[in-house]
């Protein structure tokens, strides 16, 4: 069979030639899989790779994402070209993130802490090093820079073809200038691919269409969210400055004035700018077919201010003529991030798509993919990549709203806890009003609205936004005051909440936790859902109703995960699995007033004798019968109550009511966060594909006396790292963020997973993932906090109430004895 032929069968056939899906079928074949096939409509690269700007930074806080900008720079810089022979064309010249501000200057102190984690040639200067490497530029205003000198640029056509080569090398097929026309599944589970020339059938399929991937996706009835944008970039005439040059000058990031980047193409200018005004959308129902390397007329009025800036920046410019305008589109996912995994609700269709940076990002990533298709899961979190993170809610008109809010971020500081508002709210809870009303400021988790804090005392109900502490930190700590000294409520309803019922119910769970299932009707069980290689799929508490039924709440952002798990998983079993997030609501009803407070609104015995901890009951509340379960994440005596939405607002009055004697508070996700670090309980930054069971400490949640999904790689355990908990030296201005280098010895031995200030007692906190040898309690390590190393120690047990007296107490006195 010839090159050109399209055979009738492979195991995965990738749909789309640029540099995500040849980068995914050459890194399948380096994990081994070479029954791979490759189609591409036009030629490889001809959709938004070919005019990509090239350029790739290991300036990004983004710990799982500088992993993989670190790969692709050593693939670039050496590593392809050795292995294929083909040239990609790599220019080492570093770059500069410019800062004007103390807040942009705080952004580049935690990328560099991020670095520090990651071991990064990376280092925060003054201006006059700048200067000193990059004499052209305009330096006005500039405070500092964040020095990356392995950074460059890249030819992105040479690297797809060098990608493409090594995957031929290997035994993956590339079929150019073969269209895919549709894709559906066969009864067998099969996916048949149908193409211009023919049709072939795969057990895989991956959607790496660029600008076409959201309309392939509604072939198969997916939904995939993303948007294409369109970005300028200019290259100006020669520069008689750069003409004598013996080197290339660094790439200068300026966020704040020009809004992108400025650097030398061999002896001319290269100004690229994401406008932050008037940005622009293309093809929201359908690219045409027929496009290859497509670009657009330049809107010069568009980006004309940043333009006029970027002279001003660059004056050696200002007399210079544009010889190239390049304006094309490129896809933007409503959080900017690309979608790389399983698509929803189905099995084996795996996405590749919607990467605005498909140069700086796309090998690593596409590696990752490999690996998740190859071994079961990914080696970093793939949390913020995965697309189902998205639900139904992702409408298209919501999908634009949203890339085009993205695209004008792209060049703005990334806050801690960054709200996006655009597009907002799309699903409030029955609780949303009241809430608003009371200075609730909400964050949005899988379309729900959630509140993070309330505004008091006169602070304004928004988003204050700073890597210190501001206004928001004395807003948390009296909220988890109040959760800690008398009674807190919180609208939980964002939690995913799934029932499942039958015959097999049980025999299915069984085989799929790795913990014992709750064993009588009212009783309750934490556990967690591994996958074959043995690592967190997600955590879940599972309560058993009755002999036949469970109820499993897990974070919001897993509800679809969880979905898929289960229904792929089950095999003959006889079981109805029913989501019920979107019509039931949930309150949770903390603190050492909990009971008396609860007690005011039921009949229910609400004793340790009459309510034991970790058990259910149906009670009724304000003429509602509901489900009462007694647990608590803050780590207090208290209930979590699952209800139909009809009902929660007055049982939420209610309650209320009962406790304003009391002292009641609302308390959000932000203080939640705070208690649960106190009490050392793990959380979806710690629990992530990227670790085992053994790995997150939490093997006391796996059984060894049944079969289980994973238990053979969760049992025999090869600890790379494992999660130390640890408190860190407070400053009283900056307490961290996650993705700062732990360091023993001084030398960096792991980075930190979570960190938050516990109020209550008075420390930082954090969870870092370290080296075995550093996790011995007492261990004295240093923390790199905004730039600079910070005292911390290992701890052997919760900060807060380390024998967990407080949830299983009878009563308010007890407690406080």
């Amino acid at each position: 069979m010839s090159g050109k032929e399209l055979p009738s069968q492979a195991r995965v056939v990738i749909v789309g030639g640029g540099v995500m899906g040849v980068g995914l079928a050459y890194h399948l074949a380096h994990e081994g899989w070479t029954d791979v096939v490759l189609l591409e409509k036009a030629e490889l690269t001809s959709g938004s790779t070919w005019h990509a700007a090239g350029q790739i930074t290991h300036s990004t806080s983004s710990f799982g994402l500088g992993k993989c900008v670190d790969y692709n720079i050593r693939l670039y810089s050496g590593a392809l070209e050795a292995e294929t022979g083909q040239a990609v064309t790599w220019h080492g010249c570093g770059s500069f993130r410019l800062a004007y501000t103390e807040d942009e200057m705080d952004w580049l102190r935690h990328t560099l802490s991020v670095g520090r984690s990651l071991g990064f040639n990376i280092e925060l200067v003054g201006p006059d090093r700048v200067a000193e490497l990059h004499p052209f530029y305009n330096l006005d205003g500039v405070l500092g820079a964040l020095h990356t000198p392995d950074d460059g640029h890249v030819d992105p056509t040479n690297v797809t073809m060098a990608m493409a080569a090594g995957a031929r090398a290997l035994g993956a097929r590339i079929i150019r200038r073969c269209r895919a026309t549709n894709i559906t599944q066969a009864a067998n589970g099969e996916w048949v691919v149908e193409t211009e020339r023919g049709t072939i059938r795969c057990e895989h399929v991956v959607n790496a269409g660029g600008a076409y991937a959201r309309q392939m996706g509604e072939w198969s009835g997916l939904q995939l969210p993303m948007t294409s944008m369109t970005h300028h970039y200019f290259v100006t005439e020669p520069v008689p400055q750069f003409q004598d040059l013996d080197h290339e000058l660094p790439v200068i990031r300026d966020d704040r004035k020009v809004s992108g980047y400025i650097r030398m193409e061999q002896k001319r200018g290269l100004i690229g700018i994401y406008e932050k005004e008037n940005s622009n959308s293309v093809w929201h129902d359908h690219c045409p077919w027929d496009y290859e390397n497509w670009l657009f007329d330049a809107d010069y009025d568009r980006v004309m201010p940043w333009l006029e800036e970027s002279l001003n920046r660059m004056p050696i410019f200002a007399d210079l003529g544009i010889q190239r305008e390049v304006h094309g589109a490129i896809s933007h996912p409503p959080d900017g991030n690309p979608l790389i995994g399983p698509a929803p609700g189905v099995r084996n269709y795996w996405c590749c798509c919607g990467t605005q940076i498909g140069i700086g990002w796309g090998p690593g990533l596409t590696r990752e993919l490999a690996r998740w298709m190859v071994h079961g899961a990914a080696d970093i979190s793939m949390r913020d990549y995965d697309p189902r993170r998205f639900g139904a809610y992702a409408t298209k008109d919501w999908q634009v709203t949203k890339a085009h809010e993205d695209y004008k971020l792209r060049h703005e500081i990334p806050f801690p806890h960054f709200n996006r508002l655009a597009g907002r709210p799309v699903k409030p809870s029955p609780l949303y009003g009241r809430l608003n009303a009371k200075g609730a400021v909400f964050e949005e988790v899988y379309g729900h609205e959630r509140p993070r804090w309330f505004a008091k005392d006169g602070v304004e109900q928004r988003d204050h936004y700073s890597f210190r502490r501001n206004v928001v930190h004395d807003m948390v700590a009296t909220e988890c005051r109040a959760v800690r000294e008398a009674v807190g409520i919180m609208d939980i309803s964002a939690f995913t909440k799934v029932e499942i019922s039958g015959p097999d119910a049980r025999a299915l769970l069984d085989r799929l936790v790795a913990n014992r299932l709750p064993q009588k009707v009212g009783s309750i069980a934490l556990t967690h859902m591994l996958n074959r290689r043995g690592r967190i799929e997600l955590e879940t508490t599972v309560v058993k109703l009755a002999e036949d039924r469970y109820y499993l709440v897990c974070a919001a952002f897993f509800e679809q995960r969880l979905l898929d798990h289960l229904t792929q998983h089950r095999d003959e079993e006889n079981v109805e699995i029913i989501l019920r997030s979107d019509d039931w609501a949930a309150l949770s009803l903390n603190g050492p007033r909990a009971r008396e407070v609860l007690a005011a609104c039921t009949d229910a015995d609400l004793s340790n004798a009459g309510f034991k901890w970790l058990t259910a009951q149906e009670i009724d509340v304000a003429g509602h019968r509901l489900w009462a379960f007694r647990m608590s994440y803050a780590g207090e005596l208290g209930w979590e109550l699952h209800m139909p939405r009809d009902c929660a607002l007055a049982v939420y009055d209610t309650l209320w009511a009962a406790g304003a004697p009391h002292g009641i508070a609302d308390y959000g996700s932000f203080a939640m966060n705070a208690l649960r670090m106190e009490k050392a309980f793990k959380g979806a930054g710690e629990l992530t594909n990227e670790v085992t069971l053994a790995e997150a400490d939490v093997l006391r949640f796996a059984r060894t006396d049944k079969e289980y999904l994973g238990k053979d790689r969760t049992l025999n355990p090869d600890l790379r790292w494992v999660c130390a908990y640890l408190e860190i030296e407070p400053d009283g201005q900056n307490d961290g963020h996650g993705g700062e280098a732990v360091l023993l010895n001084g030398q960096v031995v792991g980075s930190t997973a979570s960190v938050a200030y516990g109020h209550t007692v008075g420390k930082i906190l954090a969870f870092a993932y370290v080296k075995p040898q550093a996790n011995v309690p007492g261990t004295e390590v240093q923390v790199v906090i905004a730039g600079a190393p910070r005292r911390g120690r290992i701890l052997g047990a919760p900060a807060y109430d380390p024998h967990s007296v407080l949830p299983r107490t009878d009563t308010a006195m007890e407690a406080a004895e």
